[in-house]
């Protein structure tokens, strides 16, 4: 585990490097979560590989204070994460004399809706801000090492929306963006959290990548087909049924290729089982963002979203491990506080 002793190295280069004349004492930075709806093409034989669906959302967020200090400092949750970034950002750019990065807020980790990458985002935007680096959230996201399979997590806090991405190509760098609509205001996403489980992450992710078996063109092909002429359309015209019925299909296509590596569709066996009650109830839009364990459930009205959750606590209550909550689609990115000049 990285503590502040292993970024002293890095603290004392900055001791020398002169502070700005004149600047921001404090930044503060917001991050949203999101939702990876699944890959639609994890055959990439075409020289494209995974293309991604996703949803930027109200709730959780990530939100760290960056302040003018002595050295590098990190705290609150996540600090250690934190820690790792610090330094290579520092490495590379004159932070002034140096920063303390607070973590006020934390996107739960391991649970499917990017904390990571939000992280590295909020961190990297508000050292920025702080010290006048200029950088954009491509340039954090490759300087930190995120956006290695997908540019959801990105694009979320560039300008929030559902987003749709064009699969990571030759080039070294995260993937284009092909299009980005806005979540209907009337919607709303149930999420379900297993509070005991983790999803895979670092190098225990891309090992199970790995050792994924081969996905077959024609499937690549029908779920290519399927957001273009189905999920995307009916975002555009706010038809739930459609867009409902095309995420469903999706998470069935990825979610049974991944299944011998979680365990099943879904990695939860307890968030499996919210999933199916929700389908009897005549849901269809539901499944797990990224490697779960979170599952979600999109609905057609905060009314109707009020109650499913009123329903799905009491069923399954906190005892149970799992805790329910209801929130929005975001259809802004980031915040950073204060904001950059235009």
């Amino acid at each position: 585990m990285t503590g502040e002793a292993d970024i002293a190295g890095a603290a004392a280069g900055l001791a020398s490097r002169p502070a700005p004349a004149a600047g921001l004492a404090e930044v503060a930075v917001t991050a949203p979560a999101r939702l990876h709806l699944g890959f639609v093409d994890l055959n990439g034989e075409l020289g494209r590989r995974f293309g991604s669906l996703g949803i930027a959302l109200e709730a959780p967020v990530t939100r760290v204070v960056a302040r003018r200090h002595d050295g590098l400092v990190a705290d609150g949750p996540e600090a250690d994460r934190v820690r790792r970034y610090l330094p290579l950002v520092a490495d590379r750019f004159d932070l002034g004399g140096g920063v303390r990065l607070t973590v006020e807020q934390a996107i739960p980790a391991h649970a499917g809706l990017g904390s990571g990458t939000q992280l590295a985002l909020a961190v990297g935007a508000a050292l920025s801000r702080l010290c006048g680096l200029g950088l954009d959230g491509a340039a954090i996201a490759r300087l930190l090492g995120r956006g290695a399979r997908s540019s959801i997590g990105i694009a979320s806090f560039a300008q929030g929306g559902v987003i749709f991405d064009g699969g990571r190509g030759a080039a070294d760098r995260p993937p284009p963006v092909i299009s980005r609509l806005p979540f209907p205001e009337s919607w709303r996403i149930l999420l379900i959290f297993d509070r005991r489980r983790s999803g895979l992450s670092g190098s225990a992710e891309r090992e199970a990548f790995d050792r994924l078996a081969g996905f077959p063109p024609e499937l690549a092909g029908r779920l290519c087909r399927l957001m273009l002429m189905v999920a995307l359309p009916a975002l555009a015209e706010a038809d739930l049924d459609r867009f409902a019925m095309a995420v469903a299909q999706l998470q069935q296509a990825t979610g049974d290729h991944f299944a011998p590596l979680q365990g099943g569709r879904f990695a939860s066996p307890l968030v499996t089982e919210v999933l199916a009650w929700l389908e009897s109830q005549g849901l269809r839009g539901v499944g797990q963002s990224s490697w779960g364990p979170t599952g979600f459930a999109i609905v057609g009205s905060a009314t109707e979203a009020a109650a499913l959750l009123t329903r799905a606590t009491a069923r399954w209550p906190e005892a149970s491990g799992l805790a329910f909550a209801v929130t929005g689609g975001r259809n802004r990115g980031g915040e950073i506080d204060p904001p950059p000049k235009p």
